[in-house]
Order: structure tokens, then sequence, then C-alpha cells
């Protein structure tokens, strides 16, 4: 596979796409941005070698059957439930992924939406801009403190401790956390403790911040009879994936004030948010932003790029999901 034939599914940073460009002779790119449905993914794995999907791309077992040419799949992002990756093997792809470089930038996320969950910032960016703030009131949009307080986090990895690092050193918060795997001993808290279940976890909490992969196992973790086990004064946050959470339930607990609040980054259902939740003040809603600086962007696509070129030459790649 000296020339392989290259499908980029969504724009990279323009670095990156020129590098690959440079790189090797045939490349299609992307360049209305614009996602591509079933029928162009299934395209692509027939026609081309290489197809180096996004997050947002669905691809099942169904579209690896019949004529498939592609030998690799450089996933640009962490996760990969979006991909079959049995369906894949089977077919004889090679998936690789990109941890480890998104970590900071998606755990100082989690922190954005943790404060303005707390602080109400949404609501109050939303009166100021549509001119109903009549100025300083003692009672106006009173928030939750942050500092001192417990944060719950429900898997450990990279993400989880990172974020655990942040609140623990930089606002003094208790940790408390759960993990299915083995016991996470260099998340860098050394005083954390780690409970027993997710709910010992929800009941302890003022926090509540999630970071385990989506997928069967995960898919909706955090549903109602779990929300009824937070405190009342708790907030949920979600910078993993939307499929972890009833969306549902989570509406509905938040209008009920089941919680106090919420903060989500991540959606089941990516681009469409449920009316239940665009309509609540009471949770801070962003457009998966989790990785999204230039820096952490960049050190993703060439991550993709050095992924290739070691399945290019003949190497593992060094993020090999399968």
């Amino acid at each position: 596979m000296l020339e392989p034939t290259i499908v980029v599914t969504r724009r990279w940073p323009a670095p990156v796409e020129k590098e690959l460009v440079r790189r090797y002779r045939s490349v299609r790119l992307n360049q209305d941005d614009v996602p591509l449905g079933p029928d162009e993914l299934k395209a692509a794995l027939r026609d081309a070698d290489v197809v180096l999907p996004t997050v947002s791309d669905r691809i099942p077992a169904e579209l690896f059957t019949g004529k498939i040419r592609a030998r690799f799949l450089g996933n640009f992002g962490v996760g990969f439930d979006h991909i079959d990756v049995a369906a894949a093997a089977r077919a004889g792809i090679v998936v690789s992924n990109t941890p480890g470089v998104l970590t900071e930038a998606t755990a100082d996320t989690a922190m954005t939406l943790l404060l303005m969950a707390a602080r109400r910032a949404g609501e109050g960016e939303r009166e100021v801009r549509s001119g109903h703030w009549t100025g300083w009131r003692p009672t106006h949009l009173m928030g939750a403190d942050v500092s001192g307080k417990i944060i719950g986090i429900l898997g450990m990895g990279r993400i989880g401790s990172a974020v655990a690092r942040r609140a623990h050193f930089g606002f003094g918060m208790s940790v408390v956390y759960y993990d299915r795997g083995k016991t996470v001993a260099d998340h860098g808290v050394t005083d954390a403790v780690r409970l027993d279940s997710v709910e010992e976890v929800l009941r302890t909490a003022d926090f509540v911040s999630l970071h385990m992969p989506g997928g069967r196992g995960n898919a909706r973790l955090i549903d109602a009879p779990r929300l009824r086990e937070m405190k009342p004064s708790a907030f949920l946050i979600n910078t993993a994936r939307g499929d972890v959470v009833d969306q549902d339930a989570l509406a509905d607990a938040l209008r009920d004030r089941t919680i106090a609040g919420a903060g989500l980054d991540v959606y089941e259902g990516e681009p469409a948010v449920p009316r239940k939740l665009r309509d609540l003040e009471n949770v801070v809603l962003l457009p998966h932003l989790g990785s999204a600086t230039l820096e952490t962007r960049t050190a993703m696509s060439l991550q993709v790029l050095d992924n290739l070129e070691d399945f290019l030459e003949g190497r593992r790649p060094w993020s090999r999901v399968v």
C-alpha cells in the first residue's frame, strides 16, 4: 500500500490537512465539512484504503459487509463506541484512536461546566444578553459554593483523574470515586476515597462528574432511580458520552428539582438535543467542546497521522484499538 487512497470525513486543522496532503498523493478532504451519511461512509470503506473518521461518524456492523477495500480506520477521538470494532476486525480492518492528548482540555471543560452550573453563569449570561438585567441585588442568581465541597468521579481514568486533581488542588474539594476496573494508583490525589458502587458516589457527592466510555455496558447508567440517589443540592456533569445519561430522566429530575443542576457537553443522538433540556434554566449546554482547543485538536490530528504511518510501514499503531 505504497500510495494509499485516504478519505478524511471532516475538516481538520489546516496545517495538519496540508501535512497529510504533503505525505500522501491521494487524499480526499471534506472541504464542505458536512457529515457523511451511511451511504457515503459505506462508499469510503469500499473505495479507499484508509478512512479517517471522527466520533460523530456512525459506522455500525452493516457498513462492514460486502466489498470492503479499507484496511485502516484512524479515529479522530478517544471514544470509539460509534464504530463496531468487532465487525471492523472481522473485515480485516485495523482501528486506532487518540487517547492521552485530549485529557487536559477535556478536564478543563468538565471544570468549566461544573463552575458554570454551580454559579448559574449560563442564566446570568442569558439575562445580560437579553437586556433583562436590572442591576446588582443581594438575592440575585444565588448559586452554590464549589470550594470545599465533595466531587464524585465515575470513571477514574486519565480524564477523571485530571478532573480530580483540578478539583482537589484548585478548589480544595474532597474526592470520592468509583471505577469498575482496577484501583487507580496514579490519579494524583492521595486522599481520594474509592467507594464500592455508583450509588454510593451519587449519595455522597455534591458534584458528580462522568468519565466512563459509552456503549452497551454504560448505556443509561445514570437513569431515574440513580438520579434520585443524588442530593437535592447536587449537580451532574457529563463530558463522557451522551448515552451514559438517560436524557429524559435527567430533564425530569432538573424540572422537579430532584437535583439542583447539570452541565452537559455530550448528548445521545448528537447534534439533536431534547427540547425538554433546552427549555430548562438549571442546565448548562455546550456543543461537544471537550477537546476543542487549537493545540489539542492539532495534537489529535498528528496522532492519527502517526498511527497511520505506523500501519503503512508495518508497525503496530501505538493506540490501536483492534
